[in-house]
């Protein structure tokens, strides 16, 4: 058995360097991820400040329809859809980095979700917090960046840190534009040693140590944010 095993893993890993594939698609991966989150979050913000704002004082309106309008077709169409219309329709006529695709894809659904989470955080806090700003000279600007996103952040983190490791598991999709993400890389080794237990086992394991490494991260985050609050 362990002859076979060894036999087995040459053929899917070290033959013709096919771990490149994995290492390769890794890279891209992390690279869609990386910037989807970045997407995510600046126009997560954007959307719960603008509709939080419309609840709170009933202005921007015209611009609280739009993201309603955003927010219904994102969360309401799978994301593999959404990046096939992106990818085949919308950028169809156009030769266009798959990878920039991709980026543009799970950023966008992203976003959908981490702004009704930061607008849950938002409507969490007590009104008289934003009457305390107010009262001490702030505009409702300066009080929502300096009085209320600290708390709603801490207050956020957890479900912020789901969503992102939601993210990092569903950029496996990008598979369907043929771009070569980690999950790719496995499927392309299982097509060319028509053995799926190895590269695919591989690729669940390397997806469960980045959830992982992330989530121990996040939970470094939490503590410390706790013990500065009993400071």
């Amino acid at each position: 058995m362990l002859q076979e095993f060894q036999d087995r893993f040459y053929l899917n890993f070290i033959a013709d360097d096919r771990w490149k594939y994995l290492v390769n698609g890794l890279k891209t991966t992390l690279t869609v991820t990386f910037f989807a989150v970045l997407i995510g979050i600046v126009l997560g913000f954007i959307v719960a400040i603008v509709r939080s704002t419309c609840e709170k004082t009933g202005k921007l309106r015209l611009l609280n329809a739009v993201c309603k309008v955003y927010l219904t077709v994102i969360r309401g169409t799978p994301v593999v859809v959404q990046l096939l219309i992106i990818y085949f329709v919308i950028f169809g006529s156009v030769k266009i980095d798959k990878t920039l695709v991709a980026i543009l894809a799970f950023g966008l659904n992203s976003g959908a979700y981490v702004a009704e989470i930061i607008r849950g955080g938002i409507m969490s806090i007590e009104g008289g917090q934003l009457e305390a700003g107010r009262s001490l000279g702030l505009g409702y600007g300066q009080t929502m960046i300096y009085v209320i996103l600290p708390q709603v952040f801490k207050n956020v983190l957890p479900a912020l840190g789901n969503e992102f490791i939601v993210l990092l598991k569903e950029t496996s999709v990008a598979g369907y534009i043929a771009l070569e993400d980690l999950t790719k890389g496995g499927d392309i080794i299982r097509s060319r040693t028509y053995d799926a237990f190895m590269p695919l086992i591989a690729v669940a394991l390397i997806y469960l140590a980045m959830v992982l490494v992330f989530s121990k991260l996040l939970s470094i985050l939490e503590r410390r944010l706790r013990n500065n609050e009993r400071r």
